[in-house]
C-alpha cells in the first residue's frame, strides 16, 4: 500500500489546518483526488474571511490540483475563492481549468489581468484561454498585451478551430545546418530569450524550412566540431498548419512522436506541437465521440443546465421521430397482433436484440474511422467481416431464442418465426452499423454525431417488419 494510503486520516473533530505532516499527506485520497474535508476546510476559511489560512492550505498544491479545487467549488463561490487565493490562481491554474469554469473566472477579471496571465503562457495555452471570450473582451485583452505576444496570439487565432495552428506553440529552437555542435551549445547558453522547455532542436535551411531534427541528448554527447548537418536526423514528420487536431494526434500516436514541426503552406517552420498537448487532444476526442453517439452533447458536468437541456432535447426529439416510424410499422400489423396477442410481448425482444447488435458494430466502426483504420482499400473487407459476425451471432441467438420460446409456449411455428426474425434483424443491424457510419464519413459528416439515430431506426423498424411480417405469412 502506498505511503499516502497508510497516512492517518484526520479525526472528524480535528480542524484541518494543513500544518501537521499527517494532514498535509491526507489532502488527496488513494486515487489522487482532493478529499472532501480538505475542500471544505478551504471553503470554510474563505467564508470566515481568513484568507491567510486558505492560502496556507492551498499553497502546497500543484496548479492542476488548484484547478481541481476551483472546479469542486460551487459555481456561485468560485469568484470569492479565487480572489481569496490571489496569485495562487495563476496562469498555469487557468490553463488546467475546465472551459466553463475558466470562463466564469475570466468574466470576473479585468482585461489587463487576463493579459498578464496570457503573457506567461505558451501561445497554445494563451489561445485556449481567450479564444472563447466575447469579441469585445477578446479585443480588450489583445490590446493589453505586448505587441510581440499580441501578434503571436492573433496569428494563432486566425487559424481554424481545432487545427494545428491553434494547437502549436511558437517558442522553439531552430538553428541553421552549417552550425557545429559547439556553436549551437554556445548559442543556447548565451541567448537568454530562448524558450527553456524543449528537448528537440529543429535544423532549418536558408528559407527557414525544417530539414532535420536533433535531440538534446545527441547534442550533449557529441564532440563540439561535429556539424549539425551530420548529426541531425533528416527523416521527420511535418504537420501542416491547417491539419485537424485529431489527425495530428493520430500522427503522434502512429509515429511515437515527442514533438513535431508545424509548417505553413510554403513549408516554412512556424511552430511546434509537443506530446503533452496531444495527450489532452486524445482524451478529448475519445470522450467526444462516445458522448456524440449517445446524443449527450459535450457531457460536461460544468456546462450550464439550459445549454445541456437544449443539446440533449434536440436528439431526444429526433429519437422520438424515429420511434414514431417504428410504431407506424407496428400499426400495419394490428390485425395480426389482435389474432395472436403473444406477438406483442415478443416483438420488443427482436428490436432490442437488433439494437444492441447494431450498437456494438457501430461503436467498433466509429472508433475505426476515427483512428484511420478504415480506408478505401479495406472497406469491403470490413463490411464482409461485420456481416459474417452478425450472421454468426444471429444464428446462435436465433437458435437459443427459438428453443427457449418453444419450451415456454410450445408453439413450433411461433418459435421458428421468432428465431428467423432474430437472425434477420441481427444481420440488418450488422450491415447498418457498418454501412451508415462509412456512408456518413464519405460525405464528410461526422459518423459519431448521427449514426446511432439511423441505426436505431433501422433495427426497430425492420425488426418489427420482419417479425410481424413473417408471423402474418406463416401464422395467420
Amino acid at each position: 500500500m502506498s505511503e499516502r494510503a497508510d497516512t492517518a486520516e484526520p479525526r472528524p473533530d480535528e480542524e484541518f489546518d494543513g500544518n501537521s505532516v499527517d494532514q498535509a499527506e491526507s489532502r488527496h485520497d488513494e486515487d489522487d483526488r482532493l478529499k472532501p474535508d480538505f475542500v471544505s476546510a478551504v471553503l470554510d476559511a474563505v467564508e470566515d474571511g481568513d484568507r491567510e489560512r486558505a492560502r496556507d492550505l492551498v499553497s502546497p498544491l500543484h496548479p492542476a490540483d488548484i484547478a481541481d479545487l476551483l472546479e469542486l467549488t460551487p459555481s456561485d463561490r468560485r469568484g470569492e475563492v479565487a480572489a481569496a487565493l490571489g496569485d495562487l490562481v495563476g496562469a498555469e491554474v487557468l490553463s488546467e481549468l475546465n472551459d466553463y469554469v475558466r470562463d466564469d473566472l475570466l468574466d470576473s477579471l479585468a482585461p489587463e489581468q487576463v493579459a498578464e496571465f496570457a503573457a506567461e503562457l505558451d501561445t497554445d495555452d494563451a489561445v485556449a484561454i481567450i479564444e472563447d471570450m466575447e469579441e469585445a473582451d477578446q479585443q480588450a485583452v489583445l490590446e493589453a498585451l505586448d505587441p510581440e505576444d499580441r501578434a503571436a496570439i492573433e496569428s494563432a487565432l486566425a487559424y481554424p478551430e481545432e487545427s494545428a495552428g491553434r494547437l502549436m506553440q511558437r517558442d522553439l529552437v531552430a538553428v541553421p545546418e552549417h552550425m557545429t555542435v559547439g556553436q549551437v551549445i554556445d548559442y543556447l547558453r548565451d541567448n537568454q530569450d530562448l524558450t527553456k522547455d524543449f528537448w528537440e532542436i529543429f535544423v532549418v535551411d536558408e528559407a527557414h524550412k525544417p530539414i532535420g531534427t536533433c535531440q538534446l541528448s545527441w547534442l550533449l554527447t557529441c564532440p563540439r566540431p561535429i556539424a549539425m548537418a551530420d548529426l541531425m536526423k533528416r527523416e521527420q514528420t511535418l504537420i501542416p498548419v491547417d491539419m485537424d487536431q485529431e489527425e495530428v494526434a493520430l500522427r503522434f500516436q502512429k509515429y511515437a512522436l515527442i514533438s513535431a514541426a508545424v509548417v505553413d503552406g510554403n513549408g516554412r517552420l512556424v511552430g511546434m506541437i509537443t506530446v503533452d498537448d496531444i495527450v489532452h487532444i486524445i482524451s478529448e476526442e475519445a470522450g467526444e465521440d462516445i458522448l456524440r453517439l449517445s446524443g449527450a452533447g459535450e457531457g460536461d458536468i460544468n456546462q450550464p443546465i439550459l445549454m445541456t437541456v437544449r443539446t440533449r432535447l434536440v436528439w431526444l426529439i429526433v429519437n422520438l421521430g424515429t420511434a414514431m416510424i417504428a410504431a407506424s410499422v407496428v400499426g400495419l400489423f394490428e390485425s395480426t397482433i389482435e389474432r395472436l396477442a403473444l406477438l406483442a410481448a415478443l416483438m420488443g425482444i427482436v428490436s432490442g436484440m437488433g439494437g444492441n447488435a447494431g450498437t456494438q458494430t457501430l461503436a467498433v466502426m466509429v472508433r475505426a474511422i476515427a483512428t484511420n483504420q478504415v480506408t478505401s482499400s479495406n472497406t469491403l473487407r470490413m463490411i464482409a467481416r461485420e456481416f459474417r459476425i452478425a450472421a454468426t451471432n444471429g444464428t446462435v441467438l436465433g437458435t437459443l431464442i427459438g428453443i427457449g420460446s418453444y419450451l415456454i409456449y410450445g408453439q413450433l411455428g411461433l418459435s421458428l418465426v421468432f428465431a428467423a426474425a432474430i437472425l434477420i434483424n441481427n444481420m440488418v443491424a450488422g450491415l447498418a452499423g457498418v454501412l451508415i457510419p462509412i456512408t456518413l464519413d464519405r460525405n464528410n459528416i461526422d459518423p459519431a454525431v448521427s449514426s446511432a439515430v439511423f441505426v436505431t431506426m433501422m433495427t426497430d423498424s425492420l425488426g418489427f417488419l420482419t417479425f410481424l411480417g413473417l408471423a402474418t405469412i406463416f401464422l395467420t
